[in-house]
């Protein structure tokens, strides 16, 4: 068998195979897989293991998104993003060994919390680590494209992880980002050169339906293309859902929902303790939402635009994975 090794973006011979693990018990289930916790019979060390059934991923013609979803995280290594360690295969089944988070999915910390919120610094701080992966996903030329808080998990540390690849789209190939400049010529953040993502997936345009229903950004909807833009829109309604316990335009169906994504601008609650949200907070919420995904914030150098924003003034980002998150799992 062959394995990925989360220390080298080599493929490695290795003999661990699905008798190497013990199941101990089930995390979570997909239309073609299911998610186990599982123990390392030889480290006793635990593991999350992604098994998906290969007639199913036929069946369904799932095939290409499993693939990309391996990829990336074959490729991928960053902290804000779940570590592969072992890849392996048998004629039924495809298995992904990859990091145990304890925390579990951070919709399940949400609900937890009173008003199933949180307050804007502890939402401050999600949301840059998001913005951080999303970053680093754009740098490799992906676009991620089912940002929510089911495919967040949340460390042992306290820090988040994204997960679930499946939905992600590449832009084949990837172009090599360059320095954002100020029409003066400066770079726009004194402190350090800041990139331009977005042109590391400017090539990119797709028209797949994709996405979950609350997060669908309107050009999707539409079916008109969609680029990166798509990912910025989904950190909009995901900085609203931490703050407010609910998404901004959720309908009593499916089309009431895409209708007021169309059609309604976001609407911000006024009942305590929402009547805490800054201004600057609003304002980055309305600019990620844009309906326009050319006039959208990060729709021009990507993550430095959305990083540059007042909302994250104050934020170290160099120092980010250092800091203390506001929740640690028990």
């Amino acid at each position: 068998r062959r394995t990925y090794s989360a220390i080298s973006f080599r493929v490695q011979k290795a003999t661990v195979g699905p008798k190497s693990f013990t199941p101990l018990k089930l995390l979570g289930k997909g239309d073609v897989g299911k998610v186990y916790l599982v123990r390392r019979n030889d480290t006793q060390k635990l593991y999350a293991m992604k098994v998906l059934s290969k007639p199913e991923m036929i069946r369904r013609k799932k095939i290409k998104r499993v693939l990309a979803e391996q990829e990336i995280l074959a490729t991928a290594n960053h902290p804000f993003i779940v570590t592969l360690y072992h890849s392996f295969q048998s004629k039924q089944r495809l298995y992904f060994c990859m990091e145990y988070c304890l925390g579990g999915e951070f919709f399940r910390v949400l609900q937890s919390r009173p008003g199933k919120c949180l307050p804007e610094e502890h939402a401050r701080f999600y949301a840059a680590e998001v913005t951080c992966a999303l970053e680093y996903l754009h740098l490799l030329g992906f676009v991620y494209r089912d940002l929510k808080p089911e495919n967040i998990l949340l460390h042992e540390s306290g820090h988040i992880m994204l997960t679930d690849f499946d939905l992600s789209k590449q832009s084949t190939p990837p172009s090599a980002p360059t320095v954002v400049h100020t029409n003066a010529g400066f770079i726009i953040r004194q402190d350090q050169p800041a990139l331009d993502t977005r042109a590391c997936i400017a090539n990119l345009r797709t028209n797949s339906f994709v996405g979950t229903e609350e997060y669908i950004a309107p050009e999707v909807i539409k079916g008109c293309g969609h680029t990166s833009a798509v990912d910025w829109w989904t950190l909009g309604i995901f900085i609203y859902e931490m703050l407010y316990g609910f998404t901004p335009f959720k309908g009593s169906n499916r089309n009431s929902t895409f209708r007021h994504v169309l059609k309604n601008e976001v609407v911000f609650p006024i009942a305590p303790p929402a009547q805490n949200v800054s201004a600057n907070c609003k304002t980055i919420i309305r600019k990620l939402l844009h309906k326009s995904d050319k006039k959208r914030l990060g729709s021009r150098a990507g993550a430095s635009d959305v990083k540059a924003h007042p909302f994250f003034r104050d934020l170290k980002w160099a120092l980010l994975r250092h800091m203390k998150p506001p929740i640690i799992p028990d």
